[in-house]
């Protein structure tokens, strides 16, 4: 029974398990061989982001949750992991020509997309502060490598660096939104800070807006955009692609997400909602 149950509680995140051993995996066939291996490793990793998506969209029906219900599979999710697959199979695909014409044919570089998808995957699925931060720093670290992987190009380790130092203030600011939040709701559960934020309070209102200026961060919302142009021209053509499309799928359901969820109906739309005194007793 216990066996059981344990396998139905990791049923959900079956997509990211098998992202997650298959980057290992590709990591030691590519670390203990030469050069060449290179292609396989690129074939291979479409070939993994591909069967995730495939298993996404075989989950049962409904809402599924994992680890407490810190981890939520629903349609929503299914959809934008289903893009987030996409977005990195076409990245890897473009970047198989542009790597062998500037001879930048690196295995790791697969490696890291598979990596930044698993991050993504994670993102789309929290429910609580604690697995939205792991997702979205699972997702960005790899970016970060990935916009500096032209080594011989200063264009392009000029833009990882300002990404990683702009990356690291967001998730600071992020980080301090999230304590705030935690400290004046007592849960990192977006559901329980829903329930604790009808009250109010003007450091819940300075953790959320911590909070959300990482958000707008790692969607380049303005006023928070000032790292994309650099970064955008400095990285190589695929990878600017890949940054423009897949990370903000994640981007943009961690923002739906976590403004939904988390975030208490206003008192004028409940009473909207309900029918007055007046109207009933006139019916």
């Amino acid at each position: 029974m216990n066996a059981a149950a344990n396998v139905s509680n990791l049923l959900p995140l079956a997509p990211e398990l098998v992202l997650g051993i298959g980057a290992m995996l590709l990591l030691m066939l590519g670390a203990y061989r030469d050069e060449r291996i290179v292609r396989v490793v690129d074939v291979a990793a479409i070939l993994l982001l591909v069967a995730a998506g495939a298993i996404v969209c075989l989950l049962p029906a409904g809402k599924l949750t994992s680890f407490d219900g810190s981890f939520v599979v629903d349609n929503f999710a299914r959809f934008l992991k289903v893009l987030a697959a996409i977005g990195s199979v076409a990245a890897i695909a473009m970047s198989i020509d542009f790597a062998k014409q500037e001879r930048q044919q690196r295995f790791e570089y697969s490696v890291l997309i598979v990596l930044s998808t698993l991050g993504m995957f994670m993102l789309i699925s929290a429910a609580d502060l604690i697995a939205l931060y792991l997702g979205l720093e699972l997702m960005s670290l790899p970016l970060y490598v990935v916009a500096a992987s032209h080594r011989d190009n200063l264009r392009s380790t000029e833009a990882g660096l300002k990404y990683f130092v702009l990356g690291a203030l967001s998730s600071g600011m992020l980080l301090y939104g999230a304590s705030l939040v935690y400290g004046f709701t007592g849960t990192v559960s977006f559901s329980g800070i829903a329930q604790a934020a009808s009250h109010g309070g003007i450091g819940l209102i300075f953790g959320l807006v911590f909070l959300f200026a990482g958000f707008c961060f790692k969607v380049s919302a303005v006023p928070f955009h000032m790292w994309t142009p650099d970064v955008y021209e400095g990285a190589p053509t695929p990878v600017t692609a890949f940054f423009a499309a897949a990370p903000k799928v994640a981007g943009m359901a961690m923002f739906v997400r976590a403004t939904v969820v988390a975030s208490p109906s206003p008192p004028c739309c409940s009473a909207r909602s309900r029918p007055s005194a007046s109207a009933t007793s006139s019916g």
